[in-house]
């Protein structure tokens, strides 16, 4: 999640503000080292604004999980422009 806030420029209060998310939820998750307590619909909504707002989420794949920007065109056509 911290890696993901980096690559959009997002303090937490940026991601908690767009997810609907509360900062402490939001803190508490980026403490833990591993699986979060965090519930399903936070854990979607997250995503969700991280997605929308251009990242791409990589599930890990022997490598790790991790985050990248989706490449311009992507985001653009994304957001039906």
């Amino acid at each position: 999640m911290r890696a993901a806030r980096a690559l959009l420029r997002w303090s937490a209060a940026d991601l908690a503000r767009e997810s609907g998310v509360s900062m402490a939820t939001i803190h508490r998750a980026e403490s833990v080292d591993g699986i979060t307590a965090m519930t399903v619909a936070n854990a979607t909504a997250i995503r969700r604004a991280l997605e929308y707002a251009g990242v791409e989420l990589i599930e890990e794949n022997g490598g790790g999980l991790g985050a990248r920007l989706k490449r311009r065109l992507e985001r653009i056509a994304d957001r039906g422009g």
